[in-house]
């Protein structure tokens, strides 16, 4: 009776440490639930959108859903906060962009390091501008423009989001490189302003390829130039700034995924690879070309490229903002 107990009390303890050691095992796989990304923005913008759309496709890859949430306010610094205050598990992350994850940190006191409270995921698409002009203005390209705003200091209007916009900073930028001096008119978003463009009102804007792409393609603006090193594939057409004369005069508003600092480095790498295989897509590349989005190439689409490219975006800006005393609106 002793032998056959113990004999059985020892295949009792085995099938309980089997099945300890299963549930263990499973308990870590990542991820086994739904997967939220936090978007520091309303919903309907370019953020958002841009969020739902490789969210869903990521879904495929991590076998799970990702789940959109909007958190507004502060813009953008109360979605990135969020990030920043939840659990290191990889199961929030957060999409942002050149401004909450580069302008904020010299507009605002932030809670957080933008550097060192987030961990980079992988670098996303990134939306250049446009230096477009109303129809009936005299220039025909980048060169005759700064020949014609140079001709006539301080005459020119150009549209702008409010100050610290990108619209603004843009033009900012273009005004140091070309010795340029016009005036900057603020609206409530880049929507307005386009249509005082279109309608003669302002001379000239510096807006998000996606926002004003349409109308270059109507004919209701003109494009002189974008602001990236490649045309773009929606707009062949339309030169880059260094074929326009304006060399370096570089700026997009691009994209990332960042997760909460601490998460595992594994977890990390699926996330990534997620990310990365949703914007392989065939389709997905299409929609995100006919809105002249760039997916920026395979090697920079890893954690540390976006590490490192958002410290060197920080570095390049910040002194310009302060120089020009930019200031949020």
């Amino acid at each position: 009776m002793t032998r056959r107990f113990w004999v059985a009390a020892c295949a009792a303890v085995m099938c309980i440490s089997s099945h300890v050691l299963a549930s263990h095992a499973s308990a870590e796989v990542y991820p086994s639930r739904a997967v939220t990304i936090v978007v520091p923005f309303a919903a309907g913008g370019p953020a958002d959108a841009l969020a739902r759309l490789l969210g869903e496709k990521m879904r495929g890859p991590l076998g799970q859903p990702l789940i959109v949430e909007n958190v507004a306010g502060a813009a953008g610094v109360t979605g990135v906060g969020r990030v920043v205050r939840a659990a290191p598990d990889g199961y929030t992350i957060g999409i942002g962009h050149w401004s909450t994850h580069v302008l904020n940190g010299a507009f605002y006191q932030l809670p957080y390091d933008l550097l060192t409270d987030l961990e980079p995921v992988a670098l996303l698409p990134a939306n250049p501008a446009f230096i477009i002009v109303r129809k009936e203005l005299p220039p025909n390209d980048v060169a005759e423009l700064i020949s014609w705003l140079k001709a006539n200091p301080g005459q020119a209007s150009a549209g702008t989001a409010g100050g610290g916009s990108t619209s603004h900073i843009t033009g900012v930028y273009f005004q140091g490189i070309t010795g340029t001096r016009f005036n900057f008119v603020p609206y409530r978003g880049t929507g307005p302003a386009l249509n005082d463009l279109m309608a003669g009102h302002i001379d000239l804007m510096f807006d998000q390829a996606s926002n004003s792409i349409e109308q270059v393609r109507g004919g209701t603006v003109r494009a002189l130039a974008v602001t990236s090193k490649s045309r773009l594939a929606a707009m062949p057409d339309v030169p880059t700034v260094d074929e326009a004369g304006v060399p370096g005069l570089y700026n997009s508003t691009w994209y990332g995924f960042w997760a909460p600092k601490g998460t595992a480095r594994a977890v990390i790498a699926k996330l990534n690879a997620a990310a990365v295989e949703a914007m392989a897509d065939p389709a997905t590349r299409q929609r995100l070309d006919d809105q002249g989005l760039e997916i920026p190439p395979r090697e920079q689409q890893t954690p540390e490229a976006l590490g490192a490219h958002q410290k060197a975006e920080i570095e390049k800006w910040w002194p310009i903002m302060r120089a020009a005393n930019i200031k949020a609106e």
